[in-house]
Order: C-alpha cells, then structure tokens, then sequence
C-alpha cells in the first residue's frame, strides 16, 4: 500500500481525476490522505465527494471551506464570506441542496490533524512549540503562520526543522503566493496547495517518495469557468 496525499481540491473534479489517472493511484489498494478544501470554488464538489468516497482507504482532513459547507448543509447557513468565495458553486453543485446523507458523514468525519509515522497532516498550520491538542479548530485550518516561519527561515539559508516530525504536510495556502505552481518545501514544512481553487493545479504526492503529479491547469480545464472570487493577498491579509 502506498500512501499518497492530495492538496486542495476546491471542487475541481476534472483535475482530481487526472491527479488519480497520472499518479496510478488505486482507489482499493493504496491509502488516500485528503488536506482539506475539498468543496468551493470550480463547479463540480458534489462529483468530487462521490469519487472520494470511492476511495477503500480515505483519510480526510477538514479545511475551513469544507467546515463553510457543512454548516450550510447542516443549518442552512449561507454566510457571505462563504457564498462569495465558492459557495455559491457548492450549492450549485448540489442543485441548491440537500446534500446526501452520506457527503455529510464524509465531512462531519473531517479530522483537523491525521499523524503516521513522523509525519502530520494538517489543513492550515500549528504552533510547532505546543500539542496540536492544544490548539483551537480555528487555528488549524486558518493558520499560514507555520508555513511562512518555514520559508522565512529557510531563506535565511540554514538548515531548519519545526517542531518533531520529520515531515509536515499543509494545504490552505496556495503555492501562487510563492510564485510557484508545484509543491513548495520549506524546512520540513510541505505546501501541496497548488492553486487548484485559483489558476493554478491539483497535486499528488506519494508521502514517502515526495514523488508527485499534478493536473492540467484547472482554469483550462474548465473552459474559463470563474475560480475563487476575490484575490489570495486580500485573502492573506484577513486570515494572518
């Protein structure tokens, strides 16, 4: 069994296909770890959930997205914030609603952080200094802090390590912002957030090997279809 991890999905199933075709993944055999932001933004949440729930072994970690939609699904909620950011296309997605019981099981078993090994998964970031037990639900799948500590250390041009696993795999922040549309390594901080939501692509990574494939750029996959509304530095202001 391999163990693959796959970035922020943002409901672009072309792209999740494609990232399952090229990496030759096995949907019975091998181990899924899904960092979060699986719904919003490109129009197809409700065909991304149905494939991964096809998935024999899926773990799934929560983003902040994914919690946006099950509050609606849950409680109607439809906060602005949420609608305008790719809400909208979620609720579309689902012809306006309900969700099936079983999309809401799979986000409801959402889990802020997955452990194997040495390595953690989580959506946002942590404190490195603390237990991630210790930290509210808010923190870890809003924080970008971790990640910009680790890139500003190693451009510093030393060696680093955050906290003690050897391994720290994160979504949430688009690797756009580092004006690269592959996965980015700082310290032992990795960002598999490749801009699927935005302009950019979807991205596996087999978690042993650090081998990874990625989508077609998802805009192109989508014939022009709008990404994300807003900007990622508005974004950025707000959640830092």
């Amino acid at each position: 069994m391999r163990t693959f991890v796959i970035g922020d999905i943002h409901g672009a199933y072309r792209a999740l296909l494609q990232c399952f075709d090229r990496s030759g993944f096995d949907r019975e055999k091998d181990h899924l770890i899904v960092i979060g932001d699986v719904c919003d933004g490109y129009p197809e949440t409700m065909q991304c959930i149905d494939e991964l729930l096809k998935v024999k072994h899926c773990d799934f970690v929560i983003g902040n997205h994914d919690m946006w939609t099950l509050d609606w699904a849950v409680r109607g909620d439809k906060p602005e914030i949420w609608t305008s950011q790719g809400g909208n296309q979620t609720i579309a997605s689902y012809g306006g609603g309900p969700m099936p019981k079983a999309h809401i099981d799979f986000l409801k078993n959402g889990q802020l952080w997955i452990e194997v090994n040495d390595q953690i998964f989580v959506h946002g970031g942590f404190n490195p200094d603390i237990s991630l037990s210790s930290h509210s639900a808010q923190a870890l799948v809003w924080d970008r802090t971790l990640l910009d500590m680790a890139w500003k250390m190693q451009s510093m041009g030393r060696g680093c390590k955050l906290g003690r696993y050897e391994d720290i795999f994160v979504g949430h922040t688009t690797t756009e912002l580092y004006n690269s549309l592959k996965p980015i390594k700082a310290c032992n901080v990795w960002d598999i957030d490749t801009g699927a939501g935005w302009s950019g692509k979807l991205t596996i990574m087999d978690v042993d090997t650090k081998d990874y494939w990625q989508s077609d750029l998802t805009p192109d996959l989508y014939g022009g279809t709008p990404r994300l509304r807003g900007t990622r530095t508005q974004e950025w202001t707000k959640c830092t």
